[in-house]
Formats: structure tokens, sequence, C-alpha cells
């Protein structure tokens, strides 16, 4: 029996220095990530640089100033009475966040939480603790490299539409605008 117990030992160490390794690995993607956002926003390219992310099937670009931190989607706490697309409510490093499916708020279909999901934050700046529910984070991109479109029949937080190189469709998503919208601050039923 004791040999037993000493053979599951290495086992049970061996998992938890695996689970430690890839902790340590997402905190370390996470603060390369903050740190490559903080130093787009204070380069010279400020005006011109943006995070893509995909909300539902939409590509979107938030402004570096107004994303606050990216984190993969934990538990999330449903709050009872409120609409579809409120999520609920998450903690974030001690801080109670609400979470928005953005995509159900536009009347599209649920974004699922996937592997690659993730809740960006707004950025403690706009005194708005509200986090947006986004299927992917994918990176940076330079709006200067892009041309601009017009912007038919959208709310006024879809600041500005653009077309890439690859002739994808983005929007650009004005936090600061969109937490003065009505119908977004009432998540009650």
């Amino acid at each position: 029996m004791t040999s037993t117990r000493l053979d599951l030992a290495p086992d049970a160490a061996l998992k938890e220095r695996e689970t430690g390794t890839r902790r340590t690995r997402l905190r370390e993607f996470q603060a390369q990530l903050v740190e490559r956002m903080h130093a787009a926003s204070s380069s010279p390219q400020e005006q011109s640089s943006r995070l893509g992310v995909m909300i539902g099937n939409a590509r979107w670009l938030l402004n570096l100033q107004e994303a606050g931190e990216i984190v993969t989607v934990g538990a999330v706490t449903p709050v009872p009475l409120t609409q579809d697309w409120y999520i609920g409510l998450t903690n974030i490093r001690g801080n109670l966040i609400s979470v928005v499916d953005l995509a159900r708020f536009l009347g599209m279909p649920s974004t699922p939480i996937e592997k690659e999901s993730r809740i960006v934050a707004f950025a403690p700046g706009l005194a708005f603790n509200c986090g947006l529910l986004v299927s992917r984070v994918m990176g940076l991109r330079n709006v200067a490299e892009m041309s601009a479109e017009p912007v038919e029949g959208a709310a006024p937080w879809a600041a500005q539409a653009y077309r890439d190189r690859d002739n994808q469709s983005w929007t650009e998503l004005t936090l600061s605008t969109i937490v003065q919208d009505p119908q977004f601050l009432q998540v009650g039923l």
C-alpha cells in the first residue's frame, strides 16, 4: 500500500506542476498583450491602432483607450429578471463586472462560450463595470491600412465601418457612447 501511495504522489505532483505551468503561460500571454496594447496606445500610431474582436460572426474594432483587461470566460453568475443579452456577473481581480453578449443585444444568435471566447472589460476610465463577451480576440488592427466605408442605419456607438485588405468588413465600436445608450443601460425586464 505504501508503494501505491508513492507511485501516485509523483503523478499528482506532475499534474500540479503542469497546471501551474499553464497558468504561468496564460499570465505571461495576458501581460504581453497588455504591454502591446499600452505600447500601441502610446505610440505615434495611437490613432490608427484598434483591438480587433469577433462578436458573434461580426468583426469589431475597439479603441485601445476604452478597452480594458481581456480575460478568459470563467464563472458567470446569472442575474434573474434581466434581458437575455445580459449574461450575468463575473469576478475579475476582485471587481464585479457585468457581462453583456453584444451579438444577442443586436438581435443575433447568442455567442457560444467556447475555448477562444473572452471577456473584454471596459477601461477603468469609463467608470462602467462591464465587459463584452467576444467569440475571440483577433489582435491589433491598423485602421490606417483599411478603407473607410459609410455606416448605414447603425447605432451611434457604431462609429465607423472599414474594409481591410482581405475585403473583410469591420465596425468600430465606441464603448464610451454605448454606455450612454438607454437600451444598453436597461438590463432589467
